[in-house]
């Protein structure tokens, strides 16, 4: 049983003081953002795949216990959509495997577009993939809140794959008014009722909060409530915190571990925006 708490990214600017000591450098954010949460999406690599260089440099700058829980590549979701995509998907696995125990499970997003129809050409990628990937699987289709939802969920539940849950649901509160920010996170993210479904031995949760931290507190609550019932089924559980800007993402994520801690006792997180050392979790 464990928690792994994260945001989409290390690499935010606006994080140096707050969340990082005062004057962090980008090039330690890394290091910094890995002694103060145990994972991290790795949204970069749906763009490009990272060398080898650089995935073994952010293995090494990770300590034990980190979680990296890549992204697949495009070219394998969206533009080979699963088909013809051997190459590209031995290439990303390459990189997983450089990871060593700093390899958390792996998230596939598929297009928005890819419906119910497409679920054989899911089948049939799903089954070359090896047996010890840890994976979750992310719908961006009406298909899988509704009429292919069963099958869908039973095809991920055979390859004991987890049912990504993206939770945006408080971010769809606000009109799209409120900011510009808002009005593009709502323009790139999809607009489904929260599922909890688990397919897969650990449950993976990406939330999409408000910009004002304690307006979150709500939604907040109510998933700390099931996090603590999955904790205590002895279940490890990835939980990954998105904002308009992203600014109060690590906040959210500190909400998040105060409300479980009071019912399931986790270790402590670090002040932030101070100097920490070795890592928590």
């Amino acid at each position: 049983m464990a928690l792994y708490l994260g945001c989409p990214m290390w690499g935010l600017k606006s994080w140096a003081g707050p969340f990082y000591p005062k004057g962090t450098k980008p090039r330690d954010y890394l290091a910094a953002y890995s002694r103060r949460l145990n994972t991290v999406e790795g949204n970069t690599t749906f763009y490009a795949l990272p060398d080898e260089a650089t995935v073994m440099r952010w293995r090494d700058e990770t300590p034990p216990g980190f979680k990296f829980c890549l992204k697949f590549p495009q070219t394998i979701s969206h533009h080979r959509r699963l088909v013809n995509a051997s190459a590209e998907t031995d290439a990303f696995i390459e990189r997983l495997e450089l990871l060593g125990d700093r390899c958390g499970p792996s998230f596939l997003q598929l297009p928005p577009t890819f419906s119910g129809k497409h679920l054989p050409a899911l089948a049939a990628y799903l089954a070359t993939l090896p047996k010890t990937l840890k994976l979750a699987v992310e719908p961006r289709h009406a298909d899988f809140f509704g009429s292919s939802e069963g099958d869908f969920d039973a095809l991920l539940s055979q390859h004991n794959a987890a049912r990504c849950i993206f939770d945006t649901t408080a971010l769809f509160e606000l009109p799209a008014t409120h900011s510009t920010e808002v009005a593009a996170a709502q323009e790139r993210k999809p607009k489904f009722a929260a599922r909890h479904t688990r397919t897969g031995p650990f449950a993976f949760v990406r939330f999409v909060g408000q910009p004002e931290l304690e307006a979150n507190r709500p939604w907040i609550d109510a998933w700390a409530r099931r996090v603590v019932d999955w904790l205590q089924a002895g279940d490890d559980m990835y939980f990954f915190f998105h904002c308009p800007d992203d600014t109060n993402a690590p906040r959210l994520a500190r909400m998040l571990h105060d409300i479980v801690d009071a019912s399931v006792p986790l270790p402590e997180l670090p002040e932030w925006g101070e100097p920490t050392q070795g890592s928590l979790f």
